[in-house]
Parts: structure tokens; sequence; C-alpha cells
């Protein structure tokens, strides 16, 4: 645990430190959580904000910190959410209460309400992203895993910490989430989490466009973009969200003659523009090639 804590970049050691201090006072536990921890691990490079999650009120603990910094900063805060952020040397720094969720089935917005660091692990959409390190109290600098997450990390393996129907039925956006992670960092998506998304496909109509483009991008700028092009069209997310690339598929033959299948070919097209540019509007030119074929496309007898 100490090699792992000295993986973090000396400034932001000494914010977690002023954190778990600021907790100490106002007798809250603070806890580092999710995407920030899960790349520490990976040895990844990480989004420039932390992540922290405190039994107790997350607005309290970020004003309390920002006190204690030698140098002032603004503490903005959203009561109706209870959550809080700052900006320090460059990283932001967020904060929420732990908390439990319940949903309506037609809506990604949760009731929430205050619960245990057990509840807000469980609400949590894969295992690699329900870690957390404690800053202070009975958890300090102990590395939390309640759902074998390491582990999976070590099998390369994307699974949800509780049933994989309720996950994605909950909130659909994970289902795009799975995908883009599997993408993103190489691993395998478990068979009963890649069954779910299949079964609770449809559930995606309920997120709004804007939130899936973003999600594809970040498929798309991941380093073999067809890992997750690919998932999406097998899952069948893809007929739902991009039509268009999944009529792609299929190789039609006429009295003897056929042509390629135009999404495998598009993914190789996009495969191969990615191993020479990160930009994503060129990337997005190479999904987009023949993407007019399918309702243009006739059969001409010489």
């Amino acid at each position: 645990m100490k090699e792992l804590i000295e993986k973090i970049p000396e400034h932001i050691r000494e914010m977690l430190e002023i954190i778990g201090r600021a907790g100490d006072e106002l007798q809250m536990p603070v806890y580092l959580v999710g995407g920030y921890v899960r790349d520490l691990l990976l040895d990844r490079d990480s989004k420039p904000d932390v992540d922290l999650v405190c039994v107790g009120s997350g607005i309290e603990i970020a004003h309390q910190a920002a006190k204690l910094l030698p140098h002032k900063v603004k503490v903005s805060f959203f009561k109706n959410f209870g959550t809080a952020q700052f900006r320090y040397k460059e990283m932001d720094y967020e904060f929420v209460g732990a908390r439990k969720e319940s949903y309506d089935r037609n809506s990604r917005k949760p009731v929430v309400e205050d619960g245990s660091l057990e509840d807000d692990q469980n609400r949590r959409d894969f295992t690699i992203n329900a870690l957390a390190i404690g800053l202070n109290g009975e958890h300090k600098d102990q590395l939390l895993d309640p759902f074998g997450g390491i582990a999976d990390m070590e099998r390369a393996l994307i699974r949800t910490p509780l049933d994989p129907d309720i996950t994605f039925s909950d909130d659909p956006l994970r289902m795009m989430r799975a995908i883009r992670f599997s993408s993103q960092l190489g691993f395998s998506i478990h068979v009963d989490a890649k069954e779910a998304i299949k079964r609770n496909k449809d559930r995606i109509k309920i997120v709004s466009m804007e939130r899936i483009s973003v999600e594809l991008n970040k498929i798309l700028c991941s380093p073999i973009p067809s890992i997750g092009f690919r998932q999406l069209y097998e899952t069948g997310l893809m007929e739902i969200i991009f039509p268009e690339m999944s009529k792609l598929h299929g190789v039609e033959t006429k009295e003897g003659r056929s042509h390629k299948d135009n999404l495998w070919h598009t993914l190789e097209v996009v495969d191969r523009l990615a191993e020479n540019t990160n930009d994503l509007w060129l990337r997005w030119a190479a999904v987009l090639h023949d993407i007019a074929k399918p309702p243009t496309k006739r059969f001409d007898k010489l």
C-alpha cells in the first residue's frame, strides 16, 4: 500500500493529507475513490480530477479543506446534489457525501439518500471503479476493495459489483461505459455483463443523445476503436444509437456478384487511421466514409 501511495504526485499527496485532516476535524471519514484509484493501480495517466467520498457532508469537507490551504481557493457547491469542488495546483477535487440510490424506470436520475461507504461502493458501475483509499480514521492508507476490482484488473475484466441487469437497467448509460472502458483499457466484458447489455439494450432510449455522443467519442478515441464498435454491434446497441452504421453490416450477393462487408471494412480503416492520428474528427471521417452506401446502392446488370 505504501508503494501505491508513493505513486501519487507530491502536490496531490499533500492535498489528500489536508483533506484527511479536514475529515478528522469534522469527525467524518473521507476516502479517495473511483477512477483515480483505478488508474494508480494500472499505472495509467488519470484525468486531472480527484473524486472524494465522505461519510457525511461533502460540502462541509470541501469548505473545511479549503480553509486549511495556504492559498485561498473558491469552493463551488451544489446544495441540491450534496456535491462540492475546488481547483488547486491544476487539479480538480470533487467531494460528495456517501449515498445510496434508487431509480425510477423511466429516468436515469436517482432518488438519493445518505448512506455508508458500502452503500456508495454498491452503486458504482464496475468493480474496477469501486475501489477506495482511506484518508483518515480507522481506514487511513488502507485500500478497500469489496468486489474484487484488483483481481478483475489482473484478469483484464469489466464486471459489475451487483447484478448487471440491475446495474444497467438503473442507469443504461453504464452499458456504453462498459464498452468504452473495454475499448480504452483492452479489457473483456464479463460474459454475464455482456448478456445483460443485450437484454437491456432498449433501455438506452431513455438516455440523451448528448450523453451517448460523449461515450461514442471516447470509444472512437481509444487505441483500437474497433474493439468498442464491434461490441456495440454485437450487443445490439449500435442498431439503436447509430442505425446508419449498423446497416453497413452484411454482404449481399446478386447473380454471383457481391461486395465486401462495409462495417468490418470501415472498422479496419478506422483502426489503421488510429495508428497515425488522435484527431477525433479525422477518425469520424473514417467512420462515415462509406455511410451512404446502404441507402444509395443499386445493382445494374451488364
